[in-house]
């Protein structure tokens, strides 16, 4: 079986989230995939199969199997044209447990169509603020997480939450997000989320399934370049559609190999 090690949102080895990709010849039990997945330890492992010119896709991280995540989508389409199963003028259609998902490739950018998660705003809970040990300008609670900005990009770069407390919210996990300080970015944001086996993701794309409609909101405007700010950082270009959000980003393959068991 073939695997790659690809890093995305990112032109730069060893920046960006890396992504492994397995491509399967034929279906595999879940218990064989979190082991692999465990295994390998990056941030998400993803299991690609063809299906009728169509592909399912599942998604694990070294501790459990997630319903949605951008990177490894991203990870997978840049595989399946790169390696040449399918030409870069046609999109791909990933069937997953999230519904059907679907990739384009634009010059070097790969877009994704995911879609739109929308937040409610919320009362603030104690244990959200003794996590993050900020003051919140506002907290909203989507589906999946927490959405909290703060006042400003600095707060963001700088947070050093307890991720034990955050471990004990009902949660996938704590975006934090602030407007940027740059006129090179309208947003910026980090996203905790241990429920999944992921203290800090380096770039996650379903956040920004949330982050698009709320930057929307607030500044009135459809097209962002985002950037999320962890250690290894990545560039993310969303537009948001009515239902529908956009996300588009670059990658890099650092390591093609053989699964041999």
């Amino acid at each position: 079986m073939l695997m790659s090690i690809i890093n995305t949102f990112t032109e730069e080895a060893f920046k960006g989230n890396p992504a492994a990709v397995c491509y399967l010849n034929e279906e595999k039990d879940p218990k064989w995939m979190q082991a692999v997945a465990k295994e390998i330890n990056v941030p998400t492992t993803a299991f690609i199969r063809s299906l009728n010119n169509e592909y399912s896709l599942r998604w694990f991280t070294p501790t459990t199997e997630i319903p949605i995540c951008g990177h490894g989508t991203l990870a997978s389409s840049f595989f399946l044209w790169e390696k040449g199963f399918v030409d870069k003028e046609k999109s791909i259609t990933f069937h997953t447990k999230s519904g059907v998902l679907k990739a384009q490739s634009i010059d070097d950018w790969v877009q994704l169509q995911f879609p739109a998660i929308l937040e409610e705003k919320v009362v603030v809970p104690d244990l959200l603020i003794k996590a993050l040990g900020v003051e919140p300008v506002y907290v909203g609670k989507n589906k999946l997480d927490y959405l909290v900005e703060v006042e400003s990009e600095d707060i963001v770069r700088n947070l050093k939450p307890n991720i034990d407390l955050i471990t004990q919210l009902p949660v996938r996990g704590v975006i934090v997000t602030s407007q940027s300080s740059t006129n090179e970015l309208d947003f910026i944001s980090r996203f905790f989320s241990p429920a999944q086996g992921i203290i800090e993701d380096y770039v996650n794309g379903s956040s920004h399934c949330c982050l698009g409609p709320y930057w929307k909101n607030k500044l009135h405007k459809t097209d962002f370049i985002a950037y999320q700010a962890s250690e290894r950082g990545g560039i993310i270009k969303v537009r948001v559609l009515d239902e529908n959000v956009l996300l588009c980003g670059k990658s890099i393959t650092i390591f093609d190999g053989q699964l041999t068991v």
